[in-house]
């Protein structure tokens, strides 16, 4: 490890100090000036280091990843082995991941590996710079990707994401640089990045960038090189979007765009992009628009765990308030560039409510998406389950566990940040700190048990007596709404008090922006201990999220809780109806889920009878933090729970439906959904789950209940499942009933009435009556497309 290269090169990073004409006012302290020593986030790095990068490399040799390089490299025969043309970026992402692991942990087996990845990258970078496998591949198989285009970039606004490639090379190769003082990969960077402004900006292409984040890249590569050519590209790609569509934020200059649309994922990305451009050339432009599509996001479009992007069909934003819960989607990498987003209009405007926003997506939306042991992951982060979800230890489209890897290591950089003669503390962890202020560095001892806990203490240790200001982050969890932007306040608003000493006498501050500021001569040793109570609260959504009436959800602290299955196996979560008003407990469980505080109360639970009576009943719940749902094993989980009558969901009587062992053609765990005896509002309502086949179209596909015991059935209905216009499920070609006969053959039904597709309405059939153990139903999907089920029942 070449340590001065990375301690003072790294200051040219993003992560680091002013050497540029004009830069964000507020700037970050790097993350290898912050040791994190705490029971939360220190784990969660080793663990990154110890588990989650091992197995992502893994899977890259596993998958065919890495043998994309080594074959359009020529150093192995064969043809493209993955799905997506994009998959090049896993190795990148990796790459840059494994990077950050090294500064905090040293490795010389894993910076070998690096290198190996590294030399197989260069091998398959074509002579002139350019760098995309498949296409290398191809020069000999014949075979491009259905994605590409005949030529060089000419389908990047569409599906080839040559340029995403490139970014996150870029992105990898800074922070390779950065960690090793090695140009290895640096260079093969720089000669891919002047190969595209030769294309670009001297070429004239105007091809934009389908799949952003090239131009975040761009500008760390101008941060490392000081190459100016970076920044001018980068700024090209953003001016260039227009005359596109909404799903790629092309609609209009970006200068233009005032709502947060489409894919959620490229949409943040390009925003903090944005940001770091306007922060390098002045551009008030484009800081007006992500000023102005923040608010839209705050305001219309992001969960109570900080998740967004609420559609699966393009993975991104839907219309304002449609915040559906059970099918949410909240992409982990989503959260991980809304996490980017906030942090980067933080360093322009220095206002506590992007760290609010940050925070609350840091300690819920984001780290549901990797298992507490590190070893599997979420790509949707729904806020309710019937057990149809469960994390993968790997995906065909794999963005997020590679994007995981990067993220988690990087985490310490987020804690502080610096501006003229001030000290901004936005998170806090237990941590050993130094930070660079005035030409001198000021040591931060932080000791916490935060997120349990909302105690935390400051030895601050300056390099002499220093005079500056302490601006210590009043989180919005404490006033009367965990977030800004009115879509969620507390039940009970009242603003909860906190204490801020300075060496046991209370603190000097004054409030400025969100932040208690402490301004004073600083000398060795001075302490200042800040309590932040954490009481339980009660969270109402605004009126017009309808997915969220007469419900309620807890946080304390920055956790958001849930109720799941384990917890609860005597009052299933659907059923509960909770009342603010009863007694609240909280536990700290340390062999539970890795150690975690759990909320205590008391609820009831509502039962239909055979005679269609509502019965109620007293039961003792348990809510765990939202982040660790989903680590015990499928079942059901909600965050949103019912506080009035008219919004529980009561346990139905079986029916022949219900007790019935489902099967189908296309496995997955959604086919438990079919006989669920949750109804919904339309063949797109997204509060109750659904099964579907795609990405299957154009074939005969199946679904079969087997009965508990021989029954005598003579109808069936049936919701289909159809997510136009964005997703990919349309109402199916055609359907029929087929029942099992005494000898085991599969006859069809004595239909009396047509099979019908008709969409938001139960298609129901008649037939003659029959005695039978399973009944099947064939579905044809459409030519284009696939179908889906939303539930089935049988009489």
């Amino acid at each position: 490890m070449k340590k001065i290269v990375y301690l003072t090169v790294i200051m040219l990073a993003f992560h680091g100090a002013r050497l540029f004409a004009q830069d964000y006012p507020i700037q970050p302290v790097p993350f290898t000036a912050v040791k994190v020593t705490d029971h939360f986030w220190a784990p969660r790095i080793l663990s990154n280091y110890k588990v989650t990068i091992p197995i992502a490399l893994e899977q890259c040799y596993k998958t065919g990843r890495v043998d994309n390089f080594l074959i359009a490299g020529k150093l192995k025969k064969g043809k493209f082995n993955t799905e997506y043309p994009f998959d090049d970026t896993d190795i990148y992402k990796i790459i840059e991941g494994a990077s950050y692991s090294l500064q905090t942990y040293p490795d010389p087996k894993l910076e070998a590996q690096l290198d190996t990845l590294i030399y197989y990258i260069g091998k398959a970078q074509e002579p002139d710079g350019y760098l995309y496998t498949n296409r290398t591949i191809a020069k000999d198989s014949g075979k491009l990707h259905p994605w590409a285009g005949e030529k060089r970039w000419e389908k990047d606004p569409d599906l080839s994401h040559e340029l995403y490639n490139c970014g996150h090379l870029y992105e990898a190769a800074a922070a390779h640089y950065l960690a090793t003082g090695k140009k290895n990969l640096l260079n093969i960077a720089i000669k891919n990045a002047n190969l595209v402004y030769h294309d670009f900006v001297e070429g004239g292409l105007k091809y934009y960038p389908g799949h952003q984040i090239v131009e975040m890249g761009l500008v760390k590569m101008y941060r490392v090189t000081h190459d100016k050519r970076y920044l001018e590209l980068a700024k090209y790609f953003l001016d260039i979007r227009k005359n596109g569509t909404e799903y790629n934020q092309a609609q209009a200059p970006v200068t233009e765009q005032t709502r947060a649309v489409g894919h959620a994922v490229r949409a943040t990305y390009m925003y903090s992009g944005m940001a770091d451009v306007a922060a390098l050339t002045g551009d008030k432009g484009y800081v007006q628009a992500i000023d102005a599509i923040w608010h839209d996001v705050v305001d219309h479009k992001i969960y109570i765990t900080g998740g967004i992007g609420a559609e699966a069909g393009h993975e991104g934003f839907g219309p304002d308030y449609a915040l559906p819960n059970m099918s949410a989607y909240n992409e982990t990498c989503a959260s991980i560039g809304n996490i980017y987003w906030n942090y980067r209009l933080f360093l322009l405007h220095g206002e506590a409510k992007y760290y609010d926003v940050l925070e609350q997506i840091l300690y819920n939306g984001m780290i549901s998406g990797v298992a507490i042991n590190g070893d599997r992951f979420f790509y949707p982060n729904p806020l309710e389950s019937m057990g149809q979800h469960e994390r993968s230890e790997w995906f065909g489209c794999a963005c997020c566990p590679s994007n995981v890897c990067r993220f988690i290591p990087s985490v310490p950089g987020y804690v502080y940040a610096t501006g003229k003669d001030r000290i901004y503390v936005n998170l806090f962890i237990q941590s050993k700190a130094a930070i660079p202020l005035k030409k001198k560095t000021v040591e931060v001892d932080q000791q916490t048990n935060y997120p349990w806990d909302g105690d935390i203490t400051f030895t601050v240790n300056p390099a002499g007596n220093q005079t500056f200001d302490m601006a210590i982050r009043l989180p919005a969890w404490l006033d009367k709404a965990p977030m800004p932007g009115g879509l969620y306040t507390y039940a009970t608003p009242e603003t909860k008090k906190y204490t801020i000493t300075v060496n046991g006498a209370p603190a000097e501050d004054s409030i400025e922006n969100g932040y208690a500021v402490i301004h004073r001569s600083w000398k060795k040793g001075d302490v200042i201990k800040v309590n932040f109570p954490m009481d339980v609260r009660y969270v109402k959504a605004s009126a017009p999220v309808k997915a969220d009436d007469d419900k309620t959800a807890l946080q304390r602290g920055p956790l958001v809780y849930c109720f799941e299955w384990p917890d609860n196996n005597k009052a299933s979560v659907r059923h509960l109806l909770v009342n603010e008003q009863n007694d609240v407990s909280t536990t700290f469980e340390p062999n539970l889920l890795n150690g975690v505080e759990v909320i205590h109360t008391t609820a009831l639970t509502q039962t239909i009878t055979e005679d269609n009576k509502v019965v109620q009943e007293p039961a003792r719940v348990t809510a765990i933090p939202y982040y660790a749902w989903a680590n015990r094993g499928a079942g059901d989980m909600t965050v949103w729970v019912a506080d009035k009558a008219t919004a529980v969901v009561p346990l139905k009587p079986a029916t022949i439906a219900s007790k019935s062992t489902v099967s189908g053609s296309h496995k997955t765990k959604a086919l438990r959904t079919l006989n669920d005896q949750l109804e919904p509002s339309s063949s797109h309502d997204g509060s109750v789950p659904y099964y579907h086949w795609w990405p299957l179209k154009d074939t005969l596909q199946w679904v079969q209940y087997d009965f508990a015991a021989p029954a005598k059935i003579s109808s069936a209905q049936v919701y289909w499942y159809d997510d136009s216009p964005w997703g990919g499920c349309r109402l199916p070609a055609s359907w029929k009933l087929l029942y099992k006969d005494p000898s085991g053959e599969w006859l069809p039904v004595k239909n009396s009435n047509a099979y019908t597709t008709e969409k938001d309405t139960f298609n129901s059939v008649k037939f003659d009556t029959v005695e039978t153990s399973a009944l099947r139903m064939e579905v044809q999907l459409p030519k284009e497309h696939a179908a889906g089920i939303v539930e089935w029942k049988v009489e």
